[in-house]
Protein backbone atom coordinates (compact mmCIF):
# COMPACT_ATOMS: atom_id res chain seq x y z
CA UNK A 1 0.00 0.00 0.00
CA UNK A 2 1.50 3.53 -1.05
CA UNK A 3 1.52 6.41 1.20
CA UNK A 4 -0.69 8.72 0.05
CA UNK A 5 -1.31 12.48 0.52
CA UNK A 6 -3.88 15.03 -0.05
CA UNK A 7 -3.18 16.73 -2.99
CA UNK A 8 -4.04 20.22 -2.38
CA UNK A 9 -2.05 20.58 0.90
CA UNK A 10 0.21 17.91 1.23
CA UNK A 11 -1.35 16.30 4.15
CA UNK A 12 -0.52 13.05 4.94
CA UNK A 13 -3.78 9.86 4.78
CA UNK A 14 -4.91 6.49 4.63
CA UNK A 15 -6.16 4.76 1.38
CA UNK A 16 -9.51 4.68 3.38
CA UNK A 17 -9.57 8.84 3.80
CA UNK A 18 -12.54 10.98 2.04
CA UNK A 19 -12.10 14.09 3.77
CA UNK A 20 -8.46 15.74 4.12
CA UNK A 21 -8.06 16.27 8.36
CA UNK A 22 -5.61 19.72 7.34
CA UNK A 23 -7.85 21.50 4.56
CA UNK A 24 -10.96 19.74 5.01
CA UNK A 25 -11.16 18.95 1.01
CA UNK A 26 -13.88 16.16 -0.23
CA UNK A 27 -11.56 13.14 -1.71
CA UNK A 28 -11.60 10.16 -3.10
CA UNK A 29 -9.45 7.28 -4.36
CA UNK A 30 -8.84 7.32 -7.99
CA UNK A 31 -7.94 3.34 -9.38
CA UNK A 32 -7.13 4.94 -12.49
CA UNK A 33 -4.49 7.41 -10.77
CA UNK A 34 -3.26 5.11 -7.50
CA UNK A 35 -4.11 8.26 -5.95
CA UNK A 36 -6.52 10.70 -3.96
CA UNK A 37 -8.51 13.27 -5.94
CA UNK A 38 -10.04 16.28 -5.27
CA UNK A 39 -13.72 16.64 -5.43
CA UNK A 40 -14.82 20.28 -5.94
CA UNK A 41 -17.81 21.52 -7.47
CA UNK A 42 -19.01 21.12 -11.21
CA UNK A 43 -18.42 22.36 -14.24
CA UNK A 44 -15.37 24.07 -12.64
CA UNK A 45 -17.28 26.22 -10.58
CA UNK A 46 -15.48 27.34 -6.98
CA UNK A 47 -17.26 25.87 -4.13
CA UNK A 48 -16.93 27.80 -0.68
CA UNK A 49 -13.55 25.97 0.15
CA UNK A 50 -12.25 27.74 -3.10
CA UNK A 51 -11.28 23.96 -4.63
CA UNK A 52 -12.47 23.56 -8.47
CA UNK A 53 -13.02 20.11 -9.59
CA UNK A 54 -10.72 19.42 -12.66
CA UNK A 55 -11.26 15.87 -12.67
CA UNK A 56 -15.12 16.05 -13.24
CA UNK A 57 -14.74 12.82 -10.40
CA UNK A 58 -17.83 11.76 -8.25
CA UNK A 59 -18.04 9.47 -5.61
CA UNK A 60 -19.33 5.92 -5.71
CA UNK A 61 -22.82 5.68 -5.04
CA UNK A 62 -21.84 3.25 -2.30
CA UNK A 63 -20.16 5.76 -0.16
CA UNK A 64 -22.68 5.59 2.11
CA UNK A 65 -23.61 1.88 2.65
CA UNK A 66 -20.32 0.82 2.45
CA UNK A 67 -18.19 3.39 3.30
CA UNK A 68 -16.41 3.77 0.18
CA UNK A 69 -14.31 6.46 -1.12
CA UNK A 70 -13.54 5.40 -4.57
CA UNK A 71 -14.57 7.70 -7.35
CA UNK A 72 -16.19 7.54 -10.71
CA UNK A 73 -16.32 9.89 -13.85
CA UNK A 74 -19.21 12.72 -13.08
CA UNK A 75 -21.42 11.04 -15.67
CA UNK A 76 -21.45 7.38 -14.95
CA UNK A 77 -25.20 6.54 -14.67
CA UNK A 78 -24.55 3.71 -12.73
CA UNK A 79 -22.55 5.19 -10.05
CA UNK A 80 -20.34 2.00 -8.73
CA UNK A 81 -16.73 2.29 -8.54
CA UNK A 82 -14.33 -0.71 -10.25
CA UNK A 83 -14.46 -2.35 -6.68
CA UNK A 84 -18.33 -2.24 -6.08
CA UNK A 85 -19.25 -2.97 -9.29
CA UNK A 86 -17.65 -6.37 -8.40
CA UNK A 87 -20.18 -7.37 -5.99
CA UNK A 88 -23.02 -9.52 -7.59
CA UNK A 89 -24.54 -9.76 -3.75
CA UNK A 90 -25.30 -8.65 -1.05
CA UNK A 91 -28.12 -7.22 1.90
CA UNK A 92 -30.69 -6.11 1.34
CA UNK A 93 -31.01 -2.71 2.84
CA UNK A 94 -33.71 -3.55 5.45
CA UNK A 95 -30.76 -5.97 6.38
CA UNK A 96 -29.39 -3.61 9.52
CA UNK A 97 -27.34 -5.96 11.23
CA UNK A 98 -26.03 -7.03 8.30
CA UNK A 99 -24.85 -3.74 6.62
CA UNK A 100 -22.20 -2.88 8.84
CA UNK A 101 -20.27 -6.19 8.66
CA UNK A 102 -21.39 -5.57 4.17
CA UNK A 103 -19.25 -2.53 4.55
CA UNK A 104 -16.24 -3.92 6.47
CA UNK A 105 -15.92 -6.95 3.62
CA UNK A 106 -16.33 -4.08 1.00
CA UNK A 107 -13.18 -2.46 2.41
CA UNK A 108 -11.24 -5.36 2.70
CA UNK A 109 -12.33 -6.02 -0.96
CA UNK A 110 -11.08 -2.77 -2.42
CA UNK A 111 -7.68 -3.04 -0.68
CA UNK A 112 -7.87 -6.31 -2.71
CA UNK A 113 -8.99 -5.09 -5.85
CA UNK A 114 -6.35 -2.34 -5.43
CA UNK A 115 -3.08 -4.81 -5.15
CA UNK A 116 -4.19 -6.72 -7.90
CA UNK A 117 -3.98 -3.88 -10.12
CA UNK A 118 -0.68 -2.69 -9.06
CA UNK A 119 0.45 -5.86 -9.55
CA UNK A 120 -1.13 -6.49 -13.05
CA UNK A 121 -3.62 -9.01 -12.67
CA UNK A 122 -6.44 -8.81 -14.99
CA UNK A 123 -9.59 -8.36 -13.43
CA UNK A 124 -12.12 -10.08 -15.63
CA UNK A 125 -15.84 -9.12 -14.36
CA UNK A 126 -19.37 -11.10 -15.37
CA UNK A 127 -20.06 -8.47 -18.20
CA UNK A 128 -17.29 -9.67 -19.52
CA UNK A 129 -17.37 -12.82 -18.87
CA UNK A 130 -21.20 -14.12 -17.93
CA UNK A 131 -19.62 -17.80 -17.34
CA UNK A 132 -16.13 -17.10 -15.41
CA UNK A 133 -15.55 -14.01 -14.59
CA UNK A 134 -15.12 -12.45 -11.12
CA UNK A 135 -17.75 -11.78 -8.99
CA UNK A 136 -18.29 -11.54 -5.42
CA UNK A 137 -21.45 -12.87 -3.68
CA UNK A 138 -21.16 -11.60 0.06
CA UNK A 139 -23.60 -12.89 2.53
CA UNK A 140 -25.25 -13.06 5.57
CA UNK A 141 -25.45 -16.11 7.30
CA UNK A 142 -28.14 -15.24 10.56
CA UNK A 143 -30.87 -15.81 7.86
CA UNK A 144 -29.54 -18.53 5.61
CA UNK A 145 -26.50 -21.60 5.25
CA UNK A 146 -23.03 -19.26 4.03
CA UNK A 147 -20.15 -21.26 3.04
CA UNK A 148 -17.09 -19.10 2.43
CA UNK A 149 -15.34 -20.16 -1.23
CA UNK A 150 -15.28 -19.95 -4.67
CA UNK A 151 -16.95 -21.43 -8.08
CA UNK A 152 -16.52 -20.70 -11.77
CA UNK A 153 -15.16 -17.16 -10.58
CA UNK A 154 -17.42 -16.52 -8.04
CA UNK A 155 -16.16 -15.67 -4.65
CA UNK A 156 -18.42 -16.20 -1.48
CA UNK A 157 -17.70 -14.74 1.84
CA UNK A 158 -19.69 -15.12 5.13
CA UNK A 159 -19.68 -11.67 6.03
CA UNK A 160 -20.41 -13.24 9.92
CA UNK A 161 -16.35 -13.31 9.17
CA UNK A 162 -16.45 -9.51 10.00
CA UNK A 163 -17.14 -9.98 13.67
CA UNK A 164 -13.97 -10.22 15.93
CA UNK A 165 -15.50 -13.03 18.00
CA UNK A 166 -16.79 -14.78 15.42
CA UNK A 167 -13.99 -15.09 13.36
CA UNK A 168 -11.60 -15.71 16.49
CA UNK A 169 -13.25 -18.29 17.89
CA UNK A 170 -13.18 -20.05 14.45
CA UNK A 171 -9.29 -19.57 14.46
CA UNK A 172 -8.86 -21.47 17.34
CA UNK A 173 -11.59 -24.01 16.74
CA UNK A 174 -9.69 -24.89 13.08
CA UNK A 175 -5.78 -24.34 14.75
CA UNK A 176 -5.27 -21.57 12.31
CA UNK A 177 -2.55 -18.99 13.08
CA UNK A 178 -4.21 -16.25 11.13
CA UNK A 179 -7.82 -15.43 9.59
CA UNK A 180 -8.88 -12.23 8.60
CA UNK A 181 -11.35 -10.77 5.77
CA UNK A 182 -8.77 -9.53 3.76
CA UNK A 183 -6.70 -13.02 3.93
CA UNK A 184 -10.47 -14.65 3.15
CA UNK A 185 -10.20 -12.79 -0.24
CA UNK A 186 -6.88 -12.94 -1.08
CA UNK A 187 -7.19 -17.40 -0.92
CA UNK A 188 -10.49 -17.47 -2.41
CA UNK A 189 -9.17 -14.88 -5.36
CA UNK A 190 -6.42 -17.45 -5.63
CA UNK A 191 -8.57 -19.96 -6.69
CA UNK A 192 -10.01 -17.77 -9.68
CA UNK A 193 -6.81 -16.85 -10.75
CA UNK A 194 -5.46 -20.66 -11.10
CA UNK A 195 -7.51 -20.71 -14.35
CA UNK A 196 -6.21 -17.35 -15.40
CA UNK A 197 -2.42 -17.62 -14.85
CA UNK A 198 -1.86 -22.17 -15.23
CA UNK A 199 -3.71 -22.40 -18.88
CA UNK A 200 0.25 -23.68 -20.50
CA UNK A 201 1.12 -27.34 -21.03
CA UNK A 202 4.21 -26.58 -19.45
CA UNK A 203 2.67 -24.59 -16.98
CA UNK A 204 0.63 -27.23 -15.77
CA UNK A 205 3.32 -29.49 -15.56
CA UNK A 206 5.10 -27.81 -13.32
CA UNK A 207 2.07 -26.80 -11.78
CA UNK A 208 1.69 -30.76 -10.84
CA UNK A 209 5.28 -31.51 -10.13
CA UNK A 210 5.12 -28.43 -7.00
CA UNK A 211 1.60 -28.50 -5.47
CA UNK A 212 0.08 -31.58 -7.02
CA UNK A 213 -2.89 -32.62 -9.01
CA UNK A 214 -6.14 -30.05 -8.91
CA UNK A 215 -8.12 -32.38 -10.46
CA UNK A 216 -7.76 -34.77 -7.41
CA UNK A 217 -11.61 -35.52 -6.25
CA UNK A 218 -11.99 -32.57 -3.71
CA UNK A 219 -14.43 -34.31 -1.17
CA UNK A 220 -12.16 -37.61 -0.82
CA UNK A 221 -9.31 -34.88 0.24
CA UNK A 222 -11.97 -33.00 2.12
CA UNK A 223 -13.47 -35.88 4.18
CA UNK A 224 -9.53 -37.53 4.77
CA UNK A 225 -8.65 -33.92 6.17
CA UNK A 226 -11.14 -33.53 8.59
CA UNK A 227 -10.73 -37.29 9.27
CA UNK A 228 -7.44 -37.84 9.54
CA UNK A 229 -6.11 -34.43 10.25
CA UNK A 230 -2.87 -32.93 9.11
CA UNK A 231 0.13 -35.04 7.98
CA UNK A 232 2.92 -35.06 9.82
CA UNK A 233 5.93 -32.86 9.06
CA UNK A 234 3.78 -30.79 6.99
CA UNK A 235 6.12 -27.81 8.59
CA UNK A 236 8.54 -28.67 5.12
CA UNK A 237 6.60 -28.66 2.54
CA UNK A 238 3.29 -26.31 3.14
CA UNK A 239 2.64 -23.53 4.20
CA UNK A 240 -0.66 -23.47 6.25
CA UNK A 241 -1.72 -27.01 7.74
CA UNK A 242 -5.09 -25.90 5.15
CA UNK A 243 -2.69 -26.19 2.37
CA UNK A 244 -1.90 -29.80 3.20
CA UNK A 245 -5.81 -30.99 2.05
CA UNK A 246 -5.97 -30.68 -1.70
CA UNK A 247 -3.51 -29.51 -4.32
CA UNK A 248 -5.89 -26.72 -5.13
CA UNK A 249 -5.87 -25.50 -1.08
CA UNK A 250 -2.31 -25.41 -1.71
CA UNK A 251 -1.98 -22.71 -4.55
CA UNK A 252 -5.13 -20.73 -2.73
CA UNK A 253 -2.75 -21.21 0.37
CA UNK A 254 0.39 -19.73 -1.82
CA UNK A 255 -1.16 -17.44 -3.55
CA UNK A 256 -2.90 -15.82 -0.54
CA UNK A 257 0.53 -15.49 0.73
CA UNK A 258 2.35 -14.11 -1.97
CA UNK A 259 -0.33 -11.02 -1.83
CA UNK A 260 0.22 -10.87 2.31
CA UNK A 261 4.23 -10.59 1.72
CA UNK A 262 4.00 -8.14 -1.66
CA UNK A 263 1.32 -5.31 0.07
CA UNK A 264 3.32 -5.58 3.16
CA UNK A 265 6.80 -4.52 1.73
CA UNK A 266 5.18 -2.38 -0.75
CA UNK A 267 3.95 -0.51 2.90
CA UNK A 268 7.17 -0.85 4.27
CA UNK A 269 8.78 0.24 0.90
CA UNK A 270 6.50 3.45 1.04
CA UNK A 271 7.38 4.38 4.30
CA UNK A 272 11.35 3.72 4.59
CA UNK A 273 11.54 0.50 5.72
CA UNK A 274 12.22 -1.69 2.80
CA UNK A 275 14.36 -1.36 -0.03
CA UNK A 276 12.34 0.57 -2.86
CA UNK A 277 13.11 -2.21 -5.32
CA UNK A 278 10.59 -4.22 -3.56
CA UNK A 279 7.90 -1.64 -3.93
CA UNK A 280 5.12 -2.63 -6.74
CA UNK A 281 5.62 0.55 -8.71
CA UNK A 282 9.41 -0.08 -8.74
CA UNK A 283 9.61 -4.12 -8.72
CA UNK A 284 12.54 -5.82 -10.26
CA UNK A 285 11.65 -8.70 -12.89
CA UNK A 286 12.60 -12.34 -13.26
CA UNK A 287 14.26 -14.53 -10.95
CA UNK A 288 16.58 -11.85 -8.89
CA UNK A 289 12.91 -10.03 -8.62
CA UNK A 290 11.60 -12.82 -6.21
CA UNK A 291 15.03 -13.19 -4.73
CA UNK A 292 14.92 -9.41 -3.54
CA UNK A 293 11.44 -9.65 -2.49
CA UNK A 294 12.68 -12.92 -0.07
CA UNK A 295 15.46 -11.09 1.19
CA UNK A 296 13.50 -8.19 2.20
CA UNK A 297 10.81 -10.11 3.46
CA UNK A 298 12.56 -12.66 5.75
CA UNK A 299 14.47 -9.58 8.45
CA UNK A 300 11.37 -7.49 8.51
CA UNK A 301 8.55 -10.03 8.87
CA UNK A 302 10.81 -11.22 12.13
CA UNK A 303 11.17 -7.28 12.92
CA UNK A 304 7.40 -7.04 13.08
CA UNK A 305 6.92 -10.15 15.08
CA UNK A 306 9.13 -8.93 17.70
CA UNK A 307 7.09 -5.55 17.45
CA UNK A 308 4.04 -7.71 18.02
CA UNK A 309 4.84 -8.89 20.76
CA UNK A 310 6.43 -5.89 22.40
CA UNK A 311 3.03 -4.91 22.44
CA UNK A 312 1.33 -8.14 24.05
CA UNK A 313 -0.37 -9.18 20.28
CA UNK A 314 0.44 -12.56 18.72
CA UNK A 315 2.90 -12.49 15.89
CA UNK A 316 2.03 -10.35 12.99
CA UNK A 317 3.10 -13.41 10.22
CA UNK A 318 3.03 -16.28 12.39
CA UNK A 319 4.63 -18.46 9.65
CA UNK A 320 7.90 -20.06 8.08
CA UNK A 321 9.11 -20.35 4.63
CA UNK A 322 11.21 -23.43 3.97
CA UNK A 323 12.59 -24.10 0.77
CA UNK A 324 9.52 -26.06 -0.63
CA UNK A 325 7.25 -23.84 0.01
CA UNK A 326 9.47 -20.59 -1.57
CA UNK A 327 9.70 -22.58 -4.69
CA UNK A 328 6.07 -22.72 -5.09
CA UNK A 329 5.92 -18.85 -4.40
CA UNK A 330 8.53 -18.68 -6.80
CA UNK A 331 5.88 -20.62 -9.60
CA UNK A 332 3.18 -17.62 -8.16
CA UNK A 333 5.52 -14.95 -8.91
CA UNK A 334 6.64 -15.71 -12.32
CA UNK A 335 2.90 -16.66 -13.63
CA UNK A 336 1.90 -13.08 -12.09
CA UNK A 337 4.74 -11.39 -13.22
Amino acid sequence: MRDFACPKCGQQLTFENSLCLKCRSRLGFSLEQRALVVIGTPDGDESSSGIVDKSQYKLCANMHLARCNWVVDRDDIEGLCRSCKLTRTRPADSDVDALPAFADAEAAKRRLVFELTEIGLPITDRDDDPDRGLAFDLLSSAHERVMTGHFNGVVTLDLAESDDVHREQLRIEMAEPYRTLLGHFRHEVGHYYFGVLVTSPDDRAEFEALFGDPDADYQAALDRHYQQGTPSGWERTHVSSYATMHAAEDWAETFAHYLHIRDTLDTAAAFGFARAGVALDHQLLGASGFDRIIEEWLPLSWALNQLNRSMGHPDLYPFVLPRTVLDKMRFVYRLVT
